[in-house]
This record gives structure tokens, sequence and C-alpha cells, in this order.
């Protein structure tokens, strides 16, 4: 059977179903039904002559040449972009970052504004879930993890440094005797994360301060969770300075002694890293993280 030539339209749903994993992700993101979507993919795979995609019950893999397609079609993509802003039309599509919680709602979300003011034409996802998404994978563009990746294939930069320190309500401290050492944190509750939930080690933050995991009796895998409950008086936490101090009226406790410092990583395709609409998207998070210094590392 002779093949057709490929028709752009089908390319565009396959770059959707790719990046989403499913058709019905695809659908809500194109604003289509999930048969039109399933309509374009057969009629590449009849084009190509090939299996594009491993049809699983959750959802769409790409197989061996479907991710030897993605390549392909995203250097269109991205040709296409750099045409588009060469002439003046800024940045256009859909760029979806992967953040942990904290990061992406505390502190990404506020500041967005200012990257889709100079772009009208872009849509930002973010998808704050404690797992990052994979890069690799094709299921966001950038991500800000705890820890930099390993081999080639993704490309990373120290985003900033941030601060952690245990944190309490006056109520909870008020109705409890006065913490003067490590040793008086033995006999209180601690909030932190639910643990065989804890995707890097990087997030261990009341393992790294010797802190009982017998006192972790409020166990969530929501850092707004965990905050929540110490504002309610409830517990103590360990939290990141930017987010605990976004609730006026915490209390740090034992500051001086009893703190840990992290690194958010900026991650980034190794084939993407020079694309114009990558490399403004990581220009605008340096300078946003860069003005924020002093909520990152407060004294």
């Amino acid at each position: 059977m002779t093949k057709r030539g490929l028709d752009w339209r089908d390319l565009q749903y396959f770059l959707a179903v790719s990046r989403g994993g499913s058709l019905s992700v695809a659908a809500r993101a194109l604003g289509v039904e999930h048969t039109t979507v399933a309509r374009h993919i057969h009629s590449l795979e009849q084009a190509t002559g090939a299996t594009l995609f491993e049809r699983h019950p959750r959802g769409y893999v790409l197989t061996r040449q479907g991710e030897q397609l993605v390549a392909t079609v995203e250097s269109m993509e991205r040709e296409a972009r750099r045409v588009s802003e060469s002439t003046g039309g800024g940045l256009s599509g859909t760029v979806r970052i992967s953040a942990l919680e904290g990061f992406g709602n505390f502190f990404l979300a506020p500041r967005i504004g200012t990257l889709l003011d100079s772009n009208p034409d872009l849509t930002v996802e973010m998808v704050t879930i404690q797992q990052i998404l994979s890069l690799s994978r094709r299921q966001a563009d950038l991500a800000i993890s705890l820890t930099p990746p390993s081999g080639d294939r993704l490309r990373a930069e120290p985003l900033t440094d941030y601060r952690l320190f245990i944190y309490a309500s006056p109520d909870y401290l008020a109705r409890h005797a006065p913490i003067t050492g490590r040793d008086d944190l033995a006999s209180h509750i601690f909030a932190g994360y639910v643990d065989e939930l804890v995707f890097t080690r990087a997030l261990d933050y009341l393992g790294d301060l010797g802190i009982d995991s017998r006192s972790v009796r409020i166990q969530n895998s929501s850092i707004q969770a965990q905050k929540a409950a110490v504002a309610a008086g409830l517990c103590l936490a360990v939290l990141p300075a930017f987010v605990a101090e976004s609730t006026p009226g915490l209390v740090r406790v034992l500051p001086e002694t009893t703190n840990l410092r992290r690194t958010y990583w900026l991650i980034t395709r190794a084939d993407e890293g020079r694309s114009s609409r990558i490399r403004h998207l990581c220009e605008n998070l340096h300078r946003e993280t860069d003005a924020a210094r002093a909520l990152f590392l407060p004294e």
C-alpha cells in the first residue's frame, strides 16, 4: 500500500497525545472530542506505516518509531516558533512547567503574569504534583526539581537556594513548655510527608534534622496541608521560609541551630537548550528568583 503524504494537523494531534499521555488529556488541550484525536492518530499511523503509540489502560506511550517522530516534529515546531518570534510575534502556544508544590504554588503562580503580559499568545501549564514529570518522555517542557538529573539527555542549572526552619504558631508555643534545644523536640508532634510517597531524598527534611519519625504523627503529601496544621496550632513542621512566611504570624523555632539549605534546579531537555522559547522562559525564571533572593534566603 502506498503511503500518503503527512498532514500537519495529524502531527499537531500527535504532539498533544505524546505530551498528555492520553486521548482525553490531548482532547481537552485542543478543545475537541477524544474521538477526533483518535481519528488523527489513526490517520498519521496509516500515513507513516508505523505504530506510534502503545495503548495501555493508563494511557498512550510512545513506541521507538513514535519517539523518533516526536523529535522531528518538535524540531519543526521550534523552527516555526523561532520564525514567529523573530518577526515580532512573541512566544506562542503552550508550555508546561513541572514544579514541586511549594515552588509552583507559593512562588511561581503569583508571578507568571509578567510572562503572559509580554506574550499574549502564550499559555502556561503548571503541574504541581509531588512527583516531577518526565522531560525525557515529553511530559513537560521545563522542570524545577531538588536534584539534578544524571545522563546527557537533560540539562540542569541551579535556579536558587532556599532555607528551611522549624515553624510553630504562637498559640502552640504558648500551650507547651519552652523549646530551648533540640532535645526538647522529641516531646512534640510534627507534620511531614507520607513516608512511602517521598520520591526524593531531598524532601526528607525531618530526618536530616534528626527528628524521630515516630514524632511525625500528621503525614500529608501536600506542603500546604502541613502549613495549615502548623497554623492551626496542632504541631510543628519543617517548612521552606518562603512558604511558611506567606502566612503571617508563624514563628521560627531554634532558627540559629536547626535549619536546612536546599537548591532548586532548573531542568530542560538538552536538545532544546538553544531554543529561543525555552531560553526566554529560563531567563524569566532566573530573573524572578534573583529578585526574590531575600524571600528564599532570609536572615
